[in-house]
């Protein structure tokens, strides 16, 4: 004889599910009387398709592949200059692709979301597929094999290539694109760490290592490891910048100890500055850069800083900021943001002593914001109120006139950043995928990926196809335009026409 289910049948599921979105709707009723605006997930709309005849799918597509192809078009002529000045290695009378050409190829294989490198090999060579690139990219005379461009940047300077991302991206700051998502008045820069891959052997001297404990033994990791710096501003528009690759031979070889995430920082802030000397800065960082040396470096560059405080990190400080806090009754704020209600208290001017001996010293303000809010607890079904608390340390003093942009619109935004790298990882850009076990060529691959990420952004966030994009989503425009690519939809008359007219980027 079976026994009795647990588990809620059907109709106690069901009564369930009718009585979790009761309570939801009382929630929402009670959350607009509040005057609580609690902005709802982008969702792509649950619909069928709305073509109507294969010409007006036609028309959206060949709209959609126009607006994609004269954003990179745009930034072609600064590419394709930059790019030739790479110093090419290789033997003139053997080569038979340019080096410009190898590596608009390259980007193209991210711009199209293309997985691997046999890939590559197997969907562009298509005859459909090259037709119609040529016609967009006529610089492209013929096809690389993928194992060439490897090959070509495992020989180069690879940094050059980084290099060229920062012109475009300095291009665009000259030109005031990014101009209304200021924070005050500065360009919010996170800076944040992330493994790329790992591996069980030592592929290269420049790797990473660690001991990784299984059962009754233990084993070396090999691993690489990538500090990156985005444009990170406050309505979710990510920019890849820099990347500053954790190396074995940067650390300490002779004692054994090897490079890390504060070592590789020092080495991005000073790149940093020599790339942007008098662009005005706001560096967002998490709670592990919560030290005097990162200080005293941002305040030497002239960079505004918002820094993530743990309980743990700088003891005199937080105990300092607990009984001042309490002291100080008028540095108080309240704001409603995001759906939930904020209590800010801050203290200005907290001396903090570091260095040999503590004879250096800095000082910093600090800020506490403590919130609350409701939500539906999907196991009960029941109103249930959280509630979270953010320390941040902050370079300039606090006020009620700058608290909310300080910290609402800069500081709580460098999640951005981890956003960027999950896009990279598990949307398309392969940023796991080594590509190769040349370092340098690796680098390389991975200096393409961010330019290639920062094309199709810039896409994302263009006003000519912000209406295609919410219809089909950011991974099914991209589908789209490579779907195109691969077929006979492009309508060259009206292509164009279209690309011959003039051209200015806009962003939503």
């Amino acid at each position: 004889m079976s026994k009795v289910s647990r588990r809620a049948n059907r109709e106690e599921i069901k009564t369930q599910r009718k009585a979790l979105k009761k309570t939801e709707k009382v929630l929402r009723k009670e959350n607009k009387a509040n005057g609580v605006n609690v902005s709802s997930h982008a969702t792509i709309s649950n619909h069928k398709c709305a073509y109507e005849s294969v010409e007006e799918e036609s028309i959206v597509r060949n709209e959609a592949i126009a607006g994609q192809m004269r954003i990179f078009r745009s930034k072609l002529p600064i590419l394709l200059k930059r790019l030739s000045k790479i110093k090419d290695p290789r033997n003139p009378k053997k080569t038979k692709h340019k080096i410009a050409t190898l590596m608009i190829y390259g980007i193209l294989t991210f711009i199209f979301h293309i997985s691997s490198g046999r890939e590559v090999n197997r969907e562009m060579t298509r005859p459909m597929f090259w037709k119609n690139l040529i016609f967009f990219f006529p610089e492209l005379e013929s096809l690389p094999h993928y194992d060439t461009l490897k090959r070509l940047l495992s020989e180069i300077d690879v940094n050059e290539i980084e290099s060229i991302h920062v012109e475009l991206v300095r291009g665009m700051i000259r030109n005031k694109k990014f101009l209304r998502y200021l924070i005050n008045n500065c360009y919010p820069i996170s800076i944040d760490g992330t493994q790329k891959f790992c591996r069980k052997q030592l592929w290269a001297e420049e790797c990473q290592q660690r001991k990784i404990n299984k059962k009754d033994e233990s084993e070396l990791q090999y691993y690489v490891y990538i500090l990156e710096a985005n444009l990170t501003f406050y309505d979710g528009m990510t920019i890849p910048l820099m990347s500053e690759f954790l190396s074995y031979t940067e650390g300490d070889t002779d004692n054994n100890k090897q490079d890390c995430e504060l070592k590789a920082f020092y080495r991005l802030a000073k790149r940093l500055k020599s790339q942007f000397p008098s662009l005005k800065i706001m560096i967002l960082l998490d709670g592990l850069y919560a030290k005097g040396p990162v200080i005293e470096i941002c305040r030497a560059n002239k960079w505004e800083f918002m820094i993530v405080l743990k309980d743990d990190a700088l003891p005199s400080v937080m105990s300092e900021f607990n009984v001042l806090s309490e002291l100080e009754e008028d540095n108080t704020s309240s704001y409603v943001w995001g759906g939930r209600k904020q209590q800010f208290k801050w203290v200005n001017k907290i001396e903090y002593y570091f260095g040999p001996n503590e004879k250096k010293m800095q000082r910093l303000h600090v800020v506490e914001c403590r919130e609350k809010w409701k939500e539906v607890d999907k196991k009960s079904g029941e109103i249930v109120e959280n509630n979270s608390r953010h320390v941040w340390i902050s370079s300039n003093s606090l006020n009620r006139r700058n608290l909310h942009e300080r910290c609402n619109l800069g500081a709580r935004h460098r999640w951005g950043i981890e956003v960027s790298m999950l896009v990279e990882k598990h949307h398309g850009y392969q940023y796991e995928h080594c590509f190769s076990y040349n370092w340098n060529a690796m680098k390389g691959i991975h200096y393409l990926m961010r330019l290639g990420h920062m094309l199709n952004v810039l896409g994302r966030y263009s006003q000519r196809l912000v209406k295609i994009i919410k219809d089909t989503g950011v991974r099914g425009f991209i589908r789209l335009i490579r779907e195109t690519m691969a077929s006979p939809w492009p309508d060259y008359e009206w292509l164009k026409k279209e690309l011959s007219t003039p051209f200015q980027l806009r962003l939503v």
